[in-house]
């Protein structure tokens, strides 16, 4: 769990996404913010640098898919399309940005929202519900994973993700206690058999113990 910058950012349960959207972001601006990172399974920076025309066409209706722009994403590897999924739908219906906005997220002398002030918000926004470990690279991990959890093909979720190969890509993979349990829970089909006087079925084992 990442503390103080250090560490994996935590993948957040079903709970906790719930409770930080309905408490602790208190504006739809910070809101659709982090739910991008959430069902775009992207990076702050990439949301952050959206420009209106990427999510919203000309007379201000939400496009199909949000485009990611090739320079805005790490290592400007390629553009991104990703499709625009009814929950996001209703985040990005409830905001639109000032009339005439070039980016999604304005801020301060024109530019974009900065990726920093974007990780002040999420921070407060986690002191206020009582959240620890979690930063904004959190909804690119939680994503990931489910989407890895469903079964989802990984050069799937690698053409969301973006990353350059299937290696960077299963970095940001979480492997759970419970997955963990569940695939040696497993080897119980491996157990021998009894028969109908308690003896085992495997012939040949020597079962006494080794002289000392």
């Amino acid at each position: 769990m990442k503390i103080d910058r250090h560490g994996k950012a935590k993948i957040l349960s079903q709970q906790e996404i719930q409770l930080l959207f309905s408490e602790g972001l208190k504006s739809s601006r910070d809101r659709t913010l982090f739910g991008i990172c959430l069902f775009c399974a992207c990076r702050v920076r990439e949301a952050c640098t959206l420009r209106t025309g990427d999510v919203y066409d000309n007379s201000g209706r939400i496009l199909p898919k949000l485009i990611i722009r090739k320079g805005n994403t790490k290592g400007k590897l390629a553009t991104r399309t990703i499709p625009i999924i009814s929950d996001l739908r209703t985040l990005l219906t409830n905001y639109y940005p000032n009339a005439g906005a070039v980016y999604l997220f304005p801020g301060r002398f024109g530019e974009f929202l900065q990726p920093d002030s974007a990780d002040k918000i999420l921070r407060k926004a986690c002191r206020r519900v009582g959240l620890i470990g979690v930063s904004s690279h959190s909804f690119r991990r939680t994503a990931l994973t489910q989407m890895s959890d469903n079964g989802t093909p990984l050069r799937v979720v690698q053409e969301i993700s973006g990353h350059r190969n299937l290696q960077q890509l299963q970095a940001y993979i979480e492997v759970r206690d419970e997955q963990v349990l569940g695939a040696v829970t497993g080897l119980s089909l491996l157990s021998p058999v009894e028969n109908e006087s308690g003896k085992l079925l495997f012939s040949g084992l020597n079962t006494h113990r080794l002289p000392q």
